[in-house]
């Protein structure tokens, strides 16, 4: 057996060993399960778990490692890349040797071992269902009471002239790179594409950054837009926006309007796609949508009522947090009374580039399409006083918080927060949605001093101010003429 030997490559053999160990045995299976979750990812994993601790018979089918791609491939190796990349000192091989650390550190959370300590059945193989509709790994049958699909979703590859012949790298391989391309074009310029593209621009390599749309994050507000724009062009990246890519020659040269830029090797970041194709679906009656996702209603339940689904194969919301959420219900909803609903979830997200951008909520361009009116109250995070004394946070241009108020009320219909820890600064805002708590409650909060968490109070305040109409300040007037 060859050991390898690249950066961080004994962190790998430490994860690898908790999340898909060589020589497992499955376990022989009961004769009936409460619950059997395909799929070991976020939603699969607390579902399997959570079930299991209220006493349930689980068993949990993986088919690659255990923790799915938040752990694996997505948000905890990115977010280690990124987090290094912001040293003075960054180099390539000792931020992946990081973020393979990372991982390794945090494997034993979601490993085989933990999982059958827990009481869960773990059985590594092909899910799938046979054509009587039963569940099967590697082909034998497991009885079960309910199943959970919850098989995630794997990264899209657009049929763009000659990309798959490119061998384009995607958040699924671009951490198994031991060496840096000296030069590389990132496709799409969404949440994983601008990370992605400031972390290997922080490491060195000359990045040139694609969008089709107008903007880089175009799903964000155009403040937030700039913002990390901006950010990005000073870190160095090329970044072309408002037109697509026609082409891809070689292993990375891309043709973009009608220009060759050249580049070793191509990231794409356009986007994800269920992973439906290969349980046989049909046979169980679990109806799929145009995409390939798994359709539910807000209990989570497919069109076979005895199948439920969770994560990323089910929703447009492709986040960890959300998938979380989705197995909680699931849970409830499977052993017991299914009375636990997942559609009026609040959920933010967050792109956590430099400066980071956190949203919950409608955007400004949402809610005008849907027509409803609005008030917009912002604060330049730059003039609280922790800011100015902070000299990291005083430096950047932008820092911004902006809340949207259902017009004439204090109700919140959504938030975007752009600057250092935004995705912090978001969370109260997150509970007060949550609980039908209004702006104005911000008002009545006392915030410790100085602290950027102040910046909701001066929302609070500027929402105060607005109810100021002509008619109270006249009557305000009157009082304190009568009262001097």
């Amino acid at each position: 057996m060859t050991v390898a030997t690249y950066p961080g490559a004994d962190f790998d053999q430490i994860s690898w060993g908790l999340l898909s160990p060589q020589n497992y045995e499955n376990p022989t299976p009961w004769s009936r399960y409460h619950l059997v979750v395909v799929g070991a990812g976020p939603a699969g994993l607390i579902s399997a778990i959570g079930a299991a601790g209220l006493g349930a018979k689980v068993a949990l089918i993986e088919r690659h490692r255990m923790g799915g791609d938040c752990l694996n491939v997505g948000c905890m190796p990115s977010k280690a890349l990124l987090a290094y990349s912001k040293r003075s000192d960054a180099d390539f091989q000792q931020a992946f040797r990081w973020l393979r650390e990372v991982r390794a550190g945090i494997a034993p959370h979601d490993s085989v071992e933990r999982y059958i300590d827990a009481g869960v059945d773990v059985f590594l193989g092909e899910a799938a269902f046979n054509d009587s509709g039963d569940i099967c790994v590697d082909g034998m049958p497991l009885n079960a009471r309910r199943i959970a699909l919850c098989t995630g979703a794997s990264a899209a590859v657009p049929p763009i002239p000659g990309l798959s012949q490119a061998q384009p790298l995607t958040n699924e391989t671009v951490f198994d790179l031991t060496q840096p391309p000296a030069s590389l074009a990132v496709l799409g310029a969404g949440a994983i594409g601008c990370e992605l593209a400031q972390a290997f621009a922080g490491l060195g390599v000359k990045v040139s950054l694609f969008e089709l749309a107008d903007r880089v994050l175009p799903n964000e507000t155009p403040l937030a837009s700039q913002a990390v724009a901006s950010a990005l062009e000073g870190a160095g990246v090329a970044v072309y926006v408002g037109q697509g890519v026609q082409e891809i020659r070689g292993q990375g040269t891309v043709v973009c309007g009608g220009t060759e830029i050249h580049c070793e090797r191509v990231l794409v970041a356009l986007g994800r796609k269920p992973n439906t194709a290969g349980l046989n679906l049909e046979a169980a009656g679990v109806r799929l949508d145009t995409q390939g996702s798994v359709v539910t209603n807000a209990k989570l339940q497919t069109s076979n009522k005895h199948i439920f689904a969770a994560g990323d194969c089910t929703a447009e919301l492709q986040f960890t947090h959300h998938a979380d959420a989705q197995a909680r219900a699931l849970i409830q909803n499977v052993l017991f009374a299914p009375t636990a609903k997942v559609d009026g979830l609040i959920v933010p997200h967050c792109t956590y580039t430099d400066p980071e951008v956190a949203s919950v909520g409608s955007t400004p361009r949402a809610l005008d399409v849907a027509g409803v009116p609005y008030d917009t109250f912002g604060f330049d995070l730059n003039e609280l006083d922790r800011s100015r004394a902070d000299p990291k946070v005083r430096s950047a241009s932008t820092q911004h918080a902006e809340v949207y108020t259902r017009k004439g009320s204090d109700k919140i219909l959504g938030a975007t927060i752009v600057g250092s820890d935004a995705g912090e600064l978001l969370a109260p805002i997150c509970v007060m949605m949550s609980n039908g708590l209004g702006l104005s409650a911000a008002q009545k909060t006392i915030f410790s001093y100085p602290t950027r968490s102040e910046y909701l109070k001066r929302l609070g305040d500027a929402y105060n101010r607005g109810r100021m109409t002509p008619t109270v300040a006249k009557l305000f007037d009157w009082w304190l003429g009568r009262t001097l």
